[in-house]
C-alpha cells in the first residue's frame, strides 16, 4: 500500500514558510494584546464533553465535534472553541485571581464541518478576554484591541467594518415590540443569524412559520421585516431612543469614535448564534466585494463562569480565526514581508574545515547571529543557491586563510556585494539589516500615532 502524502481532510501541513507567516501573524496579535496589558495562557486540547453540553446540545456534539470515549470510559471532546475552557479556568480560581483579568491565548481547535475557504476542521483561533469589567468600558476595550490588531497589519478603515448590536436590545425588540414569547425569540435569533446564508423567500417562510395565527393577522411579519432594515440606532421604533441598551450602544460608539474607530456601525441583523452571549456582540467584516464576509467577532458573556458553581464574573471577549485573517491580508495585499530566521549561511572553503570552523561560528552565534552551516562539501555554486532558495540574506565564507586572519568574506545575496570584515563588524552589519526589515512603514507610523492618542 502506498501511503498518501496529503494531510487529514480539513487540516493543513505547515512547512517552514507557512510557519513563518503564522508566526508573523501571531506576533502582531501578541504585541497588541500585551500593549493593552493582556497575559497569555493555554490549556489542554481535550475537555470533558459535558463542558460543551452545558451550553450546547447533543446534536451539535454528535455532528460538529470530535468526541470519543477514552480508555478510562470518559466522554471527551477535542476543543472547538476556547471560551468554555477559559471560563472553567477562571472559575477554578475564582477567589484567588486579581480582577480585572486580561487574558489571551492562541490555541488550535477542531470542528467537524465541511472544509471551505476560510473554514477548516483544524484551525488556530486567537482569543482575547476581559474578566471583571461590567460597564461599557469593557466592551470598548475589547473592540479597541480588535481594531488595533487590524491596524497593526496596515489595514485601512475602509477595508473592514466593525458591526455591533446588543442581545438584550434584540430580546426587548422581539419581546415587547413584536410580542414574541421566549421560545419564539430564541428560535428567531438563530434564524436571523443565518438569514444572509439563505434565500429571502426561505427566510420569510421560516419566520412566518414561527408565528401564531393571531400574530400573523396583527402584521408581526411585516413589522419584523421593517425592524431588520435598521442600520442606525435612530432607525429603531419610536420610544426606543431612551432604552438603556440603546443608550449603552450610543455611549460605546461615541467612545470608539473618540479613539479613531470610525468604521463601527450598528447592525440590527447581527446576532452571533452562541447561546452564551448576554449583551453587546460585534463582528469584523471584510469590505472587499470579493471576500465580503464576517472574519471574526465576539461579545459579552457574563454567565459562563457562573455555570461552574461560583459567583458569575462579567466577561467580554472575542476570537479571530487564522484562515479568515490570512484571506483578508492576501486580498488586501497586506501580508507581512517575511525573512528567514537564519541571518547567515556559513560556507566552508577547503577540506576538513567543519571542526576547524566551529569556534568562529560559535562566536558569531554568541554575539547574537543565527548561523546555519553547510557541511555537505558540494560545489560552491550549489551551496550559494541553497542559501538563496532559503531566503537567507548573507553568506559567510570560512577557510584556512579566514580563520588565520579572523577576517571573513560576507556576501549580501540581495545585491551580490562582497566585503571582508572581522566578526564584530559582520554582526553589526547583519543586525542593522535585521532591524531595518522590522521598522514600521509610513502607514504603520500613522497607526502608531493613533495608539499614542488613546
Amino acid at each position: 500500500m502506498t501511503l498518501s502524502t496529503q494531510p487529514y481532510k480539513g487540516a493543513r501541513d505547515f512547512y517552514p514558510e507557512d510557519m513563518r507567516l503564522q508566526k508573523a501573524m501571531f506576533a502582531h496579535m501578541r504585541e497588541v494584546a500585551e500593549r493593552f496589558g493582556y497575559e497569555e495562557y493555554t490549556a489542554p486540547i481535550l475537555e470533558p464533553t459535558e463542558l460543551y453540553l452545558a451550553k450546547g446540545n447533543q446534536e451539535i456534539i454528535d455532528n460538529e465535534t470530535y468526541t470519543f470515549k477514552d480508555r478510562g470510559d470518559r466522554m471527551v471532546t477535542i476543543r472547538t472553541e476556547m471560551t468554555p475552557t477559559v471560563s472553567r479556568m477562571v472559575a477554578g480560581r475564582r477567589q484567588e485571581l486579581a480582577y480585572p483579568l486580561r487574558w489571551y491565548s492562541i490555541p488550535n481547535l477542531w470542528r467537524y464541518e465541511r472544509p471551505q475557504r476560510g473554514r477548516l476542521r483544524e484551525f488556530w483561533q486567537p482569543n482575547f478576554d476581559l474578566f471583571g469589567v461590567e460597564g461599557v468600558e469593557g466592551d470598548h476595550e475589547v473592540i479597541l484591541v480588535a481594531d488595533q490588531i487590524m491596524k497593526s497589519f496596515g489595514a485601512k478603515a475602509d477595508e473592514y467594518s466593525i458591526q455591533i448590536s446588543s442581545r438584550k436590545l434584540i430580546d426587548e425588540l422581539f419581546g415587547s415590540y413584536l410580542g414574541l414569547d421566549h421560545t419564539q425569540r430564541d428560535t428567531l435569533i438563530r434564524l436571523v443569524d443565518h438569514m444572509k446564508k439563505m434565500e429571502h423567500s426561505e427566510f420569510i417562510a421560516q419566520a412566518d412559520a414561527l408565528l401564531t395565527p393571531s400574530q400573523r393577522e396583527a402584521g408581526i411579519l411585516d413589522s419584523l421585516q421593517q425592524l431588520l432594515k435598521a442600520r442606525r440606532l435612530e432607525d429603531l421604533p419610536a420610544g426606543f431612543d431612551m432604552n438603556p441598551h440603546v443608550l449603552r450602544l450610543k455611549q460605546l460608539l461615541s467612545l470608539l469614535r473618540e479613539n479613531h474607530v470610525k468604521n463601527c456601525i450598528f447592525d440590527m441583523t447581527l446576532m452571533r448564534g452562541f447561546d452564551y452571549y448576554t449583551d453587546m456582540v460585534f463582528e469584523v467584516f471584510d469590505t472587499d466585494p470579493e471576500n465580503n464576509r464576517s472574519m471574526f467577532g465576539g461579545g459579552r458573556y457574563d454567565g459562563l463562569v457562573g455555570l461552574f458553581g461560583v459567583e458569575p464574573v462579567p466577561t467580554v471577549g472575542f476570537a479571530m480565526g487564522d484562515a479568515t485573517l490570512q484571506n483578508f491580508l492576501e486580498s488586501h495585499e497586506l501580508l507581512p514581508k517575511l525573512h528567514s530566521e537564519t541571518d547567515a549561511y556559513a560556507i566552508l572553503i577547503g577540506d576538513n574545515m567543519y571542526e576547524k570552523a566551529q569556534h568562529a561560528i560559535m562566536e558569531l552565534r554568541k554575539m547574537g547571529l543565527n548561523v546555519a552551516v553547510d557541511s555537505t562539501g558540494r560545489k560552491l555554486e550549489k551551496q550559494i543557491r541553497t542559501a538563496v532558495k532559503k531566503s537567507i540574506p548573507y553568506v559567510i565564507f570560512i577557510g584556512e586563510a579566514e580563520l588565520a586572519s579572523e577576517q571573513f568574506k560576507l556576501r549580501d545575496l540581495s545585491t551580490g556585494v562582497e566585503e571582508t570584515h572581522g566578526p564584530q563588524r559582520i554582526v553589526s552589519i547583519v543586525r542593522d539589516r535585521r532591524h531595518a526589515s522590522k521598522l514600521p512603514t509610513e502607514d504603520d507610523s500613522e497607526d502608531d500615532g493613533d495608539l499614542l492618542e488613546i
